[in-house]
């Protein structure tokens, strides 16, 4: 499939050599097939003619008497900018965001989708500057959202992208992002403060277990940049502290956060029971999850096998039957780790 994809790349280059075949493009539907098929097989050539055979045809549309308005639906221009995350392509992210904006016809904004589709783009290629340039378009268009706000901007999910290209050489991508892009933004007229980019340096340094560049990164969404820090920055402080096994002080970030009245989510307590298990504490684990049910979160199937695997490894046959009623309480299948066990049970010889 491949070979033929890149046979037809071969043809549209060689037609547009020709003065005779240059103006010749394919029927809209074709253009939109092209498309899909080329980001299933992620051929950025190929996409980018065809979104380019499309931009074509809007343009066209857009000088007929009557004028007919033709829109790429934002689906796939969304699969065009992951395709770019995929295979690096800066020539297939510029023509994606602007035949995105041209279907609009500056009728609306893009979609949240959109937004973090160009900000993984900008990502994988290395380009900082712009993906953290676009967050800041991301939160003026959608910042006010009432509607699945906390998801759009967890560095956990949808910003974890960032957080990655963040943390790709250590302390010196971190310190660049922070000293050379978000102080400077800071002092910027007008200035662009984001608690949303600061917690993607938190979680960053807790990627690379640096707890004192989180900690400070942290104390300055208040000191310097004088923003309140949201769930997702006392998350990713939290999951900082429990990687380096300071469950202590990760717990101390969770009761301070409940002193501000700051209200947990289901990824607080997931983090709070992983860093109890790291320190091999099931029943504290075990403690957290029916605080987490109690405050009416209900537990994921992965947290509840964790604790099930540290349950078994520490011979603590009653904290694992309290696991399998939490499991059969939610209607959670379990499952088996029988290859699991299996390496659990070897025997090695001296």
């Amino acid at each position: 499939m491949c070979g033929v994809l890149d046979t037809l790349v071969t043809v549209i280059e060689r037609c547009k050599t020709t003065d005779q075949n240059r103006a010749l493009y394919p029927n809209w539907n074709l253009c939109n097939y092209l498309a899909e098929v080329a980001m299933q097989a992620d051929n950025y050539k190929l996409a980018f003619y065809a979104l380019e055979f499309m931009a074509k045809w809007i343009a066209r549309g857009e000088i007929a008497r009557p004028p007919f308005l033709l829109s790429v639906d934002e689906g796939l221009i969304v699969s065009a900018l992951t395709t770019v995350g995929r295979t690096y392509s800066s020539n297939l992210l510029d023509a994606s965001w602007a035949i995105l904006r041209r279907s609009l016809h500056e009728k609306r904004m893009p979609s949240p989708e959109s937004f973090l589709g160009k900000i993984y783009a900008h990502a994988s290629l290395g380009n900082l500057e712009k993906a953290f340039a676009m967050l800041h378009e991301f939160e003026a268009a959608h910042g006010n959202s009432i509607n699945e706000v906390e998801d759009l901007f967890s560095p956990f999910t949808s910003l974890y992208p960032l957080v990655v290209a963040c943390s790709k050489k250590g302390f010196e991508t971190l310190d660049s992002v922070y000293y050379y892009q978000l102080e400077n933004l800071n002092r910027a007229d007008p200035p662009y403060k984001s608690v949303a980019a600061l917690t993607c340096i938190i979680l960053g340094c807790g990627n690379i277990s640096d707890i004192e560049r989180a900690y400070q990164t942290f104390d300055a969404i208040i000191s310097s940049f004088g923003l309140t820090p949201d769930i997702h920055s006392y998350n990713a402080l939290i999951y900082a502290f429990g990687k380096l096994k300071k469950t202590f002080e990760a717990s101390r970030v969770f009761e301070h956060m409940l002193s501000l009245d700051v209200k947990p989510n289901a990824k607080s307590y997931s983090l709070l029971v992983d860093a109890h298990l790291i320190n091999r504490d099931q029943k504290a684990a075990l403690s957290v999850i029916n605080e987490m049910v109690t405050a009416g979160f209900i537990p994921s199937k992965e947290t509840l096998k964790k604790v099930r695997r540290r349950c078994i490894r520490e011979m603590d046959y009653e904290c694992d039957d309290q696991v399998q009623s939490l499991a059969k309480k939610f209607s959670i299948r379990m499952g088996t780790e029988n290859r699991r066990g299996m390496l659990f049970d070897l025997e090695f010889g001296t």
